[in-house]
């Protein structure tokens, strides 16, 4: 039985998994698109703008994050889920406020940390200001962005390009409420500009320290809230003279703090990150196996080669073996197969657990995560 919770950030909402020790399948580490948009379908799923994965890392840091969009294509980044996902953590495990976990993305390490009131503060990183880092081919402006003009249905709108390890495009409108947002955003997002398409998010300036957007979100369309958004659209206004360094991002889901206090450091996030509900995935729900590659992620150490066998093909292999990327084409290790091993593993699981048994071991481990959970905002 694998269990999953929901949690949102101002109504960007995720599904999240656990997998920190190992224990995923590969079908869900490495899961088909397919999958991800039928859990993430508010009808026939779960529902959510994306699935999260926590899952162990692979440069040394705490843990690794994979989030996929709602389309089932993989982000590099997602502020609102990173602060999901820190939230997650805190109440599975029972942390306290000043907790930090360093977390490997596709956009580098980010590192969230638990405060006081329970909102969750997140170090985004440097932006990236150059055209080729985002991805964009807008040239780099002279307010050290790339920038520049696009023609859209009969109207001229201004573009500013930044990226938060994934690709944002900030457009300033004087009146939210009168663009054509649908047309706009969903144009924007597959312009010849941004070669990897972008997150599109169009700004109107309240004042210096106040800034709201509305946010289409590559691969999932109109959100209520796009965390590295709101970073981007900081460091665009204030890059673009149009507010200070610190400033309440306004968002459909409600506001972010984003501050940017030095040009060469890091953005910093600050907002909520809520548990909606746990549960248990359905059998049905299940991603089948895929037979081209093994059912599990296993790893095994090899033992180290004598130096009497160093020079034998089978010792000038890795010393480790990766099932997921080793044995895509053919077992690499067939006197002592991986694949096999899981799924007798799984086999003897499943004929000597009864079903109600496999529902009790996941409803307990949930109910111990909620009391937890509970516990921990009832201390002073």
């Amino acid at each position: 039985m694998i269990q999953f919770s929901k949690y949102q950030g101002l109504g960007n909402d995720f599904v999240l998994l656990e997998g920190r020790a190992g224990q995923l399948p590969l079908n869900i580490t490495e899961p088909d698109p397919n999958w991800v948009r039928q859990i993430c379908d508010r009808r026939f799923g779960i529902g959510g703008d994306g699935l999260i994965l926590a899952l162990p890392p692979q440069q040394g840091e705490e843990l690794r994050m994979r989030i996929f969009n709602a389309d089932g294509s993989e982000a590099e980044m997602c502020g609102n889920g990173i602060r999901c996902l820190a939230r997650f953590l805190a109440d599975s495990d029972g942390d306290q406020p000043g907790r930090t976990w360093r977390t490997e993305t596709m956009a580098g390490v980010i590192v969230p940390e638990l405060c006081e009131d329970g909102q969750i503060r997140v170090d985004m990183g440097q932006p990236f200001l150059n055209s080729d880092q985002i991805p964009t081919t807008l040239p780099k402006g002279r307010s050290g962005l790339p920038q520049g003009d696009i023609d859209l249905q009969g109207c001229t709108l201004q573009l500013a390009a930044v990226g938060m390890g994934n690709p944002h495009v900030v457009v300033p409108v004087q009146d939210l409420k009168s663009i054509p947002f649908d047309a706009w955003g969903s144009a924007l997002e597959v312009a010849p500009l941004f070669p990897a398409k972008t997150n599109v998010h169009f700004l109107e300036v309240i004042d210096e320290q106040t800034l709201e957007i509305r946010v289409w979100e590559r691969g999932a369309g109109p959100t209520l809230a796009c965390g590295t958004g709101a970073c981007a659209t900081l460091v665009a206004a204030t890059l673009l003279g149009l507010s200070g360094s610190e400033a309440t991002v306004k968002l459909p889901g409600g506001p972010l703090e984003i501050s940017w206090p030095d040009p060469e450091g890091s953005v910093f996030m600050t907002g909520p990150a809520v548990a909606v509900f746990d549960g248990v995935l359905n059998p049905e729900l299940l991603p089948q196996p895929r037979p081209e590659q093994p059912t599990s992620a296993a790893t095994v150490e090899q033992t180290t080669p004598s130096s009497a066998d160093a020079s034998t093909p089978s010792t000038q292999a890795k010393n480790s073996l990766d099932c997921a990327n080793d044995c895509q084409d053919t077992c690499q290790q067939p006197d002592h197969c991986l694949r096999d091993e899981a799924q007798a593993l799984v086999q003897e699981f499943l004929s000597s657990t009864s079903l109600d048994a496999m529902i009790n071991l996941a409803g307990d481990s949930l109910e111990e995560r909620t009391l937890s959970r509970f516990q921990r905002d009832e201390r002073p």
